[in-house]
This record gives C-alpha cells, structure tokens and sequence, in this order.
C-alpha cells in the first residue's frame, strides 16, 4: 500500500462579473496540491495542511470532517474506493478567503489524486460531484463556479441548473486574464448571507443581456462587446465596498486598456480581461494602485485557455 499520487488544481476566477455562481475561468500559476496516498484503514484521514510558506497552517483544519479536500474525497471513496483508506496531504498555494476559489481547489486537487488511486479511474467530468461536495462545505451553497473550472480548464458555464452537465465555452482570440489579490480576506459564506434576497426585473433582464452577450462576444471573439457587456450591476455594487482599493484598482485597470474590470467570486481579489499585448501593462497598473492605497498586492497574468487539474509526476 505505498501508491502516492500528487495532484495541482488551479486558482479560478468565479463569476467573471456577468455569471453570478454560473461562470468561471481556470488560472496558470497559481493553485493548491494535494497528496493522496493508500493506507490500512476504511476512511480518509488528513494527514496535514501547510500554508503558502510550507510551514503547518495555523488555521485550516487537518480534521477530515472539516477540511474541503477530505469531504470531496471521501465522498469520491465512499463510492468507489476498494477496502483500505486514504491519507491526504494539503498544500495550499491559495490564499484564505482570497476570491480564487481556495477550497475549490483543494477539493478538486484531492479528488483528482484519490481517483489516480482507483482501479478504474473515472472521466473528469464525473468528478464533479465530488468536488462540489466539499464546497459546499466552505461555501454553504451548490455553486460550481470555482470548481468546474479548476478541475476541467478555460471558460466554465455551470448553472445550478444544468449540474452536474457543464458547458466548455470557446474564449475569445488575443485576450488575456489579470489578476490582482490584495492582501485582504473576505469570508465568502458571510459574503453570500449578506446579499439582498430580491432584485427588480429591470436589473434581472439588464444582468441577463450583459450575460448573453458576453457570451456570444466570447465566441466571435468580438473585443468591442467584451468591452461593454463585461459588467456586473446586480452583486458588485453590494460588495465592492468591501475591499477598500476597488475603485483605485478599477480605475487603473481601464486606464491601461482593460476590456473589463471587476471582483473575483467575493473579492478581494480583482480580475481584468484585457488584450495579451497588454496584460502586463494592466497588471503593474492595478498594483501600483493598490500599493497607492497602502495595501500589499501580488498579481497573475493568465490565458484564458489555461488547463485545469491533473495528476504530476
């Protein structure tokens, strides 16, 4: 019983402003991995959780009952496992409450891994489910914005609707995703209670053409209408003033020739779309912004086509 598989599952980008809980887009660079590895046993056990610094993390838990990545795989195990169990290694490489999907991807990460273990691994697609198992632990809701495309790559359309079905959808020719995390936390389940529980037909039909059309602008790579229907005007004026350089950060954004600027999932982190040409020139603008603010900052410059999970050597 000495099999040990690694998996990484990328950072993501939930929302993308027009597709609240209903679009994401994965990120190079940036992600969490997960050690899997067969022991005696009938359970999964999480051996440890080591932050950023590789040092034991001082917050998250390493009881299985609690932690995203063990909750997803062992609902995986539950259904599929053979008669040992599993120990699990996290290594987060996202930040905490950082509007990039963290728990996502430790929970897509350890189900990638713990399905290298089967005897018949299952298609990616199929392990959907059981990722989405353990966001709804961090999240309190069914949402696969940030899961979807960590574990399948590029542009996510994932209505509560259609899941466990997801749609691939094609991203536009030339255009590169920016973003930027502030060194700021923002509680995503909190985030969530405090959104208004009603909005008003016109901004439901005004929220649902910027959605379609950004779509469609997707796919015929049509630049001018990124730039106007990249626009959230139902859930980012709620939580906006909760990151206290969005404005700065947005601002600038546009300024260096941004298509599109706003949060990632609750924030605080900030995305743009932007021309590739352009993308380090929007990055260093949104952190001098952000450092203008007095808050630290780093940034990642990502394709819009980048791959989601996979099993390293």
């Amino acid at each position: 019983m000495s099999d040990t598989i690694t998996a990484f599952a990328p950072a993501s980008i939930g929302n993308v402003a027009v597709g609240f809980d209903m679009l994401g887009l994965a990120l190079t660079n940036v992600g969490d991995r997960v050690q899997a590895r067969k022991i005696d046993g009938a359970t999964v056990t999480l051996a440890e959780v080591r932050g950023l610094d590789g040092e034991i993390h001082p917050y998250l838990s390493n009881n299985a009952d609690e932690n995203t990545a063990s909750i997803a795989a062992q609902a995986l195990w539950n259904e599929h496992g053979d008669a040992c169990g599993i120990e699990l290694k996290v290594h987060k490489g996202v930040p905490l409450q950082s509007g990039m999907g963290s728990s996502a991807a430790s929970a897509v990460a350890a189900v990638v891994a713990v399905n290298a273990l089967l005897e018949a691994p299952l298609p990616a697609e199929a392990l959907l489910v059981y990722a989405l198992e353990g966001e709804k632990y961090a999240s309190g809701g069914l949402h696969a914005d940030n899961v979807a495309p960590s574990l399948l790559g590029g542009l996510i359309l994932c209505p509560r609707v259609l899941l466990p079905d997801v749609v691939r959808l094609p991203v536009p020719k030339g255009v590169s995703a920016v973003l930027l995390h502030p060194d700021l936390q923002v509680n995503t389940a909190r985030a969530r209670r405090r959104l208004a529980k009603s909005y008003s037909m016109a901004q439901w039909l005004e929220q649902q053409g910027l959605l379609a059309g950004f779509i469609a602008a997707c796919a015929a790579s049509d630049i001018d209408l990124i730039r106007k229907t990249l626009r959230d005007v139902i859930i980012e004026p709620q939580r906006s003033a909760a990151v206290p350089c969005f404005a700065a950060v947005t601002e600038a954004a546009k300024r260096a020739g941004a298509l599109g600027c706003s949060l990632s999932g609750s924030g605080p982190s900030i995305f743009a779309f932007c021309a590739e040409s352009e993308a380090r020139n929007v990055a260093s603008a949104m952190e001098h912004a952000c450092r203008q603010q007095g808050i630290g900052c780093q940034s990642w410059v990502s394709p819009m086509t980048a791959p989601g999970a996979r099993v390293e050597d």
